[in-house]
C-alpha cells in the first residue's frame, strides 16, 4: 500500500473533542449579551470559521462583537482542561502515522494560545511536527492558505496530492481541495454527514485508525 507523504489534521472536531465545549461557552456569551439564544443550528454551521468571525454573526457592533469574544474566551478558559478530551485513537494513529514515514501536522482556525492548551490537553504535543494556528494566517479555511503554510512547513508543497487533509467541517474540506490534497471527512465531529457530502471530501472515516488503511496511491 502506497503511504501518504503527508497527513494533516483539523483539530477541533477531528482530533479533540470540543463540542460541549464550545456550545457551552457560546450560550454563556450570548446570555450575557443578548436578551434571547440565537438558534444553536446556526453557530453549528459556522464550526471550523474562526471565533472573531463567529462573534460577528451575533453582535450589533464592533464593540459588542470585542465584547462577546471577551466573554467566550474569558469563560472558556475556566472550564477548557476540564471539558476537552481526545477522541480515540488520536495520539495512537498520529505515531503510527510518523513511524509509517508520513510528516503530520495541525491546521487549525483556533488560535495560538487556546491551541496549545488543547493540543497539551489531549496529549498530542509530541505526535505532531507542525501547527498552523488562525491567529497565524491572513484568510482563514475555507480559504487554503492555511494548508499552503503547512505543505511548505513540511517540505510538500510540490507534491501536494500526496497529502490528506482532515476534517469535520465543509470548511476544511475545500480548504485542502484548494490547496491541491486529498481529503477525508470525519464522520464524528459537529456537522452532519449529508453537508460534508456536498463537498464530495475523497474519504469518509469512521474512526481516526481508518486513515492507517487510506491508500494514497
Amino acid at each position: 500500500m502506497t503511504i501518504w507523504k503527508g497527513v494533516l489534521f483539523d483539530l477541533d472536531g477531528t482530533l479533540a473533542d470540543t463540542l460541549d465545549l464550545t456550545l457551552r461557552c457560546f450560550r454563556h456569551a450570548m446570555s450575557v449579551h443578548l436578551e434571547k439564544q440565537p438558534p444553536i443550528d446556526a453557530f453549528m454551521a459556522s464550526m471550523g470559521r474562526p471565533l472573531p468571525l463567529q462573534m460577528s454573526d451575533y453582535a450589533r457592533s464592533e464593540e459588542e462583537r470585542l465584547a462577546m469574544l471577551d466573554t467566550f474566551v474569558s469563560y472558556q478558559d475556566k472550564v477548557h482542561d476540564a471539558m476537552v478530551k481526545p477522541f480515540a485513537g488520536a495520539a495512537s494513529t498520529l505515531r503510527a502515522l510518523r513511524k509509517q514515514g508520513s510528516r503530520v501536522g495541525i491546521v487549525t482556525s483556533k488560535g495560538h494560545r487556546i491551541g496549545c492548551r488543547t493540543i497539551e490537553v489531549c496529549g498530542l504535543v509530541n505526535e505532531i511536527e507542525f501547527v498552523v494556528f488562525g491567529n497565524e494566517v491572513e484568510q482563514p479555511k475555507p480559504h487554503p492558505e492555511a494548508v499552503f503554510k503547512a505543505l511548505e512547513a513540511l517540505g510538500l508543497s510540490d507534491e501536494p496530492s500526496s497529502v490528506l487533509f482532515v476534517g469535520d467541517s465543509p470548511h476544511d474540506i475545500r480548504a485542502g481541495r484548494s490547496a491541491g490534497t486529498r481529503t477525508a471527512a470525519v464522520t464524528w465531529g459537529g456537522v452532519d454527514r449529508s453537508a460534508l457530502s456536498v463537498e464530495n471530501p475523497d474519504f469518509f472515516i469512521d474512526t481516526l485508525g481508518d486513515i492507517l488503511n487510506l491508500n494514497a496511491s
